[in-house]
């Protein structure tokens, strides 16, 4: 079938195999071009490998680390008339690229919040690898049936305490906008805090440690944002605030845990704002972003993710120095987009955007770009006007 984006509210529901794949290989020949990256963990487990920055932490260490890598995701394979979900094709091309290079991978598509597949991971581990150096917690979810209770919790975006009103942008139609969000109930608090906090993070670790399959002195990161004050009431004080305070949390419990198994350690890593699937959901976020993309590449400053996971890992995780630590416990990739420069020309420009001057103001024709590339659309080399096989088995 000839594969076109379709595109509705924030998600493509479509995906180019191919395009998938074209992606995939630009961030493998990003990080092989950076070099070796010394003293990189061998055995890493990604729960979340599929998209964003859990496919290029996958990526970084097996390319830039030559780990073996075991990847757990959630993804839905092509029906009659319907491709695959991008993290489908994208873990396929990982794998083939990674097993050509000589590299072990092996996937695991499921529901990581069950102790079902925890307990699948846990057995390959102890069949092929051993034990596990580094656990990278990269799960984006918008549900999780906790796997005690069995109940069904779903997260929402939305501020605490008061209705939240300020701009945003129709990313598809260029379209600049106020928009108002009432704010989450006590239980919508709660459930978020649920599916997107640190319980499940812990249960992870829980059951390799009891497993003994955590290496001494394995190390665990997992992913956070803490972004500019116009983006707080929906973000940093909103539910989702409220679920990475929860992850924080959990990264001390992990952590303590970890050291006492050979001075291990648990650390969270605040990363840039970047076009996601997460993010794209999120209201106002994808204006900043077009507003920060064209400072930054202004500046010359601007990085993907790709780019970010290969600095955390180089420059932080395996760095023979140590990670650097703000006063939280946390590592600061997000350094370049908070300086003070940037977030001043975003102040500047942020009540000024109009429909009318959004393509002048903002970097939107980027935006757009780097969101069809995650479904695997705009990718040099790719004959988009060709048939293309969608039903591709999962390896």
């Amino acid at each position: 079938m000839i594969i076109k984006p379709k595109i509705r509210g924030f998600i493509c529901v479509t995906a180019h195999p191919e395009g998938c794949a074209a992606h995939v290989q630009e961030w493998i020949n990003y990080v092989k071009s950076k070099g070796p990256i010394t003293q990189a963990p061998k055995r890493v487990l990604v729960v979340g490998a599929s998209m964003g920055y859990g496919l290029a932490s996958r990526i970084t260490a097996a390319f830039g680390g030559g780990a073996a890598t075991m990847g757990v995701f959630f993804e839905r394979p092509s029906e009659e008339g319907r491709p695959a979900t991008p993290g489908w094709y994208n873990s396929i091309a990982f794998t083939k690229a990674a097993r050509a290079a000589g590299l072990y991978a092996r996937n695991f598509m499921g529901d990581a919040f069950s102790a079902d597949l925890k307990k699948q991971v846990i057995e390959a581990i102890k069949a092929d690898l051993g034990q596990i150096d580094l656990v990278v917690y990269s799960l984006a979810s918008p549900r999780r049936t906790h796997p005690v209770t069995g109940a069904v919790h779903k997260s929402v975006l939305k501020p605490i305490g008061a209705p939240y009103t300020n701009k945003t942008v129709d990313t598809d139609r260029g379209v600049v906008s106020e928009v108002t969000i009432e704010p989450a109930t006590e239980a919508e608090i709660a459930d978020t805090v649920t599916v997107m906090g640190g319980e499940d993070w812990e249960m992870w670790i829980q059951a390799l440690a009891d497993a003994k399959v955590l290496a001494p002195g394995a190390q665990s990161v997992a992913y956070s944002y803490i972004g500019p004050e116009v983006t707080w009431a929906i973000y940093k004080n909103g539910t989702i605030g409220m679920a990475k305070n929860d992850l924080e949390r959990a990264a001390k419990a992990i952590s303590a845990k970890l050291q006492a198994n050979g001075r291990g350690r648990a650390f969270i890593s605040v990363n840039k704002a970047l076009v996601t699937q997460s993010s794209s959901a999120i209201p106002v976020v994808p204006l900043y972003i077009a507003i920060l993309y064209k400072i930054m590449k202004a500046r010359g400053t601007h990085e993907g993710c790709i780019e970010q996971m290969h600095r955390l890992f180089a420059g932080h995780l395996c760095n023979p120095q140590g990670a650097k630590f703000d006063e939280a416990g946390r590592v600061r990739i997000d350094d370049l987009e908070m300086v003070p420069a940037v977030q001043d020309a975003v102040r500047r420009i942020w009540p000024a955007v109009t429909t009318e001057n959004l393509e002048a103001e903002t970097d939107i024709a980027g935006y757009r770009s780097e969101f069809l590339k995650l479904f695997g659309f705009g990718l040099a080399g790719v004959n988009y006007e060709a048939d293309t096989e969608p039903h591709v088995p999962m390896l």
